[in-house]
């Protein structure tokens, strides 16, 4: 069977390139992405065990995060500007249901106010029974949860705010 990752990076290259549709099949597993001919959507992956025929897709025309473009008429002030620049978001690799702690009797992984590093886990996003550990990527302190505990959330949400360091 692939991994979360294989599946993510394949999702992630066609999405950036110019292919519509591609079909995939390895060890009983097939995979196939369509993507919308619109821009600004990703793609629709479609996997299917061939032992156990099992579907999931991810929804269909989720838009895709992208950064802000900054009216060139309207001139924030330079703290407001500095402060937005340094905000990054941690968002969602998967589609699946968001957890802040590891059990129910645990505590959260992170809080706002928690200083992170690239390798600290900040959320488990469990999908078709696989509880995936989501690292921050990044230096620096979360600002704000986007996403409450036991929330289903798409590919390319943002999870977190992270004032980055």
């Amino acid at each position: 069977m692939l991994k979360i990752e294989e599946i993510q990076e394949m999702i992630r290259l066609i999405d950036e390139s110019s292919i519509q549709e591609f079909d995939f099949e390895q060890d009983g597993t097939a995979v196939s992405i369509k993507k919308s001919g619109a821009i600004g959507k990703t793609a629709t992956p479609v996997i299917q065990e061939q032992s156990n025929p099992t579907e999931i897709k991810a929804a269909e025309n989720t838009p895709v995060p992208k950064k802000e473009v900054a009216n060139p008429e309207a001139v924030p002030e330079e703290s407001e500007q500095s402060e937005a620049e340094d905000l990054i978001e941690i968002i969602s690799p998967m589609v699946g249901t968001f957890y802040k702690k590891p059990s129910p009797e645990s505590d959260n992984f992170v809080a706002v106010g928690s200083k992170v590093d690239t390798d600290t886990v900040v959320c488990i996003v469990e999908a078709m029974k696989l509880f995936n550990e989501i690292e921050a990527e990044v230096t620096g302190e979360i600002t704000e949860i986007l996403v409450k505990d036991g929330e289903l959330v798409e590919y390319g949400q943002p999870l977190f705010k992270v004032r980055s360091k």
